[in-house]
């Protein structure tokens, strides 16, 4: 159901009312839920990024008291109820949302009940993948694997059971126990990836559950949250993460992120943000990636690790590490962006510099070819090692 020309004076409900009655919704005042703390104003970086109408919610999801946080902090919307946050129809295989792609990320949210906890073994920048409290990002960068699973419409799916993802880390963190040797992810601490498929900074604004995630963390000494970031979101500041979460700034040169990385924070204020980070108790590492091969692009990143190092705090480059990840391409990610931004295809599809790659996922992708990925990862390796030598490569692939 699209958002209507106005906004209501408070949230609407579609399908089966009765299954939303706004009194146990609402804490009965209609204004804030029944067990969270009242909703903070909006931030600025919020008012940018989301202007939320339309929430898609499954009715245990919308009835918890996360759900309620978020429906209080949007009670403009319009709440809808669905049976299932994968199944949608006028947003998932809706090929006409392709006009719509950021549009559709500010305007729309959905809450769900994530049903399987799993966390799986991965090795290179986690020694765990953790079952992911939201699916998808407010954010657009061109070449997002997530809105590869989606179906032309990849908006924020927030899973409301956090109580139920943290219990279960908790119990695997326990099972776990010391970690018996040094690797490349962690020399002490198993290390777990708690934003695989969206970013964790951008989570925080709608919710606490990049907060709860944190917390759970902090009173762990055998374990380590992590997460990938394109957005400076400085509330992440007060959450005292005690040294047990490591904060990724995924970074490129300039040139290429204004290009790519739609709706993001700026690379330089990414790099700034880097010693305020880790004053407030995180540990910061360094995403370099995507690298996108083009004329010019070692002169650019060149640029990029200079300034690294020009400034860089000390503190941070003492305890830093990156990954270097090529880009990784899809066909129809492709054809998706052919339709909303396709200045971005002339530099993301290189046909005559890929090949076919299936993913661990199974994913049929495209990467840069064997002859032409090899050399450019030792010419990273080459560029660190000149102008940014105190930046340790955890894995370059």
């Amino acid at each position: 159901m699209p958002p209507s020309d106005q906004a209501a004076p408070g949230p609407q409900l579609s399908r089966q009312e009765s299954l939303f009655p706004l009194g146990d919704l609402y804490g009965g005042t209609g204004t804030e839920p029944a067990s969270e703390s009242p909703p903070a104003p909006p931030s600025p970086e919020a008012v940018r990024l989301l202007d939320v109408r339309e929430i898609h919610a499954e009715p245990e999801a919308a009835a918890s008291p996360r759900g309620r946080q978020i429906l209080a902090r949007f009670p403009h919307a319009r709440l809808i109820e669905v049976d299932s946050h994968w199944r949608i129809p006028h947003l998932h295989g809706n090929e006409g949302n392709v006009e719509r792609w950021v549009r559709v990320k500010t305007e729309t949210l959905v809450l769900g009940v994530r049903k399987t906890l799993t966390t799986r073994p991965n090795g290179r920048s986690a020694d765990w993948i953790a079952p992911g409290a939201s699916n998808g990002c407010a954010m657009a960068c061109a070449y997002c694997y997530v809105p590869r699973r989606k179906g032309y419409a990849n908006p924020i799916t927030v899973f409301t059971n956090i109580d139920r993802i943290v219990a279960h880390l908790e119990r695997h963190i326990a099972r776990q126990g010391v970690k018996p040797e040094p690797n490349q992810c962690d020399p002490a601490a198993w290390v777990y990836d708690v934003g695989e498929n969206g970013d964790c900074s951008v989570d925080a604004l709608i919710s606490d559950n990049t907060a709860d995630l944190i917390r759970a963390f902090r009173g762990r000494p055998t374990a380590k949250a992590s997460f990938a970031t394109k957005f400076v979101n400085r509330d992440l500041l007060r959450l005292d993460p005690r040294g047990r979460t490591r904060i990724r700034f995924s970074v490129m040169p300039p040139r290429d992120s204004r290009l790519l990385d739609i709706r993001s924070s700026p690379v330089a204020e990414r790099i700034a943000a880097a010693g305020d980070f880790l004053e407030a108790g995180y540990e910061v590492h360094f995403n370099l990636s995507p690298v996108v091969l083009r004329p010019g692009w070692e002169e650019d990143w060149a640029e990029l690790l200079r300034h690294l190092d020009d400034v860089l705090p000390p503190a941070v480059k003492a305890q830093a590490a990156a990954e270097v990840i090529l880009l990784t391409h899809n066909r129809g990610l492709h054809e998706v962006n052919l339709g909303w931004h396709p200045l971005a295809e002339d530099l993301l599809w290189r046909p005559d510099l890929q090949q076919a790659k299936r993913s661990q996922n199974g994913d049929s992708n495209v990467r840069y070819r064997t002859g032409v990925k090899g050399p450019a990862v030792q010419r990273l390796r080459e560029l660190i090692a000149a102008h940014a030598p105190w930046l340790t490569p955890r894995y370059a692939f």
